[in-house]
C-alpha cells in the first residue's frame, strides 16, 4: 500500500509539472534588475536575466529602434522605474505566447509584497495605453475598461499628449 502511495505521488507530480508548459500560464518569481522603457523590464529568474516585456500594454516609445521617442514617454519610463526598483519581488504571470518576435518574455508582472498588478496600474494612471494581440488575452476586458476610465478622466499620456504614440515635436 505504501509503494502504490509513494508511485500515485510521483505520478501526480509529473502531471502537474507537464502542465506547467507555454500554455498553461503559469507564474513565477523574479526580481527586478531594471527598467528598459514604460512596457519593458530586465528581470531575474534564477541563475539568468530576462527582458520582460508587459503584457496587454503599450507605452510612448523611448529607445524604439525605428521610432522617435514619443511624447509622455520619459514619464512612462519614470513611473515603471517608480513602481518597480531593483530588487522588486515580483510574480509573473504568463499568458498564451511564451516570447513576443524580438525574444522577450511576455508576462503581466504582481509586485509581490502588495499584489499590484503593474500593467493594469499604468493603464489606470495614464502612463499606457492597452494593447490587445491574440492569443494573449487573460487581461484582455480589465485593461480596455481601465483605459477607457484612463481617457474619461484625461489622466496622463490622454490629457498631455491626447493619445498614445503621439511624436515628442512640440511637447519638450
Amino acid at each position: 500500500m505504501k509503494t502504490f502511495f509513494i508511485g500515485l505521488v510521483v505520478a501526480v507530480t509529473i502531471i502537474v509539472l507537464s502542465s506547467c508548459g507555454q500554455n498553461s500560464s503559469p507564474a513565477g518569481l523574479g526580481t527586478v534588475v531594471g527598467v528598459i522603457d514604460g512596457d519593458t523590464v530586465a528581470v531575474a529568474l534564477g541563475d539568468t536575466t530576462e527582458s520582460v516585456r508587459l503584457l496587454g500594454i503599450d507605452t510612448p516609445e523611448t529607445v524604439h529602434p525605428d521610432r522617435p521617442p514619443e511624447c509622455f514617454g520619459k514619464e512612462a519610463s519614470a513611473r515603471l522605474a517608480l513602481l518597480l526598483p531593483p530588487g522588486t519581488a515580483v510574480l509573473l504571470h504568463r499568458d498564451v505566447e511564451p516570447r513576443d518576435r524580438y525574444g522577450r518574455l511576455l508576462a503581466y508582472l504582481e509586485r509581490l509584497n502588495d499584489g499590484l498588478n503593474i500593467n493594469l496600474v499604468l493603464v489606470e494612471q495614464g502612463f499606457a495605453a492597452s494593447l490587445h494581440i491574440d492569443p494573449n488575452d487573460g487581461m484582455r476586458r480589465d485593461l480596455e475598461a481601465a483605459e477607457s476610465r484612463a481617457r474619461a478622466d484625461q489622466r496622463g499620456l490622454w490629457a498631455v499628449c491626447g493619445g498614445n504614440h503621439v511624436p515628442l515635436e512640440g511637447f519638450g
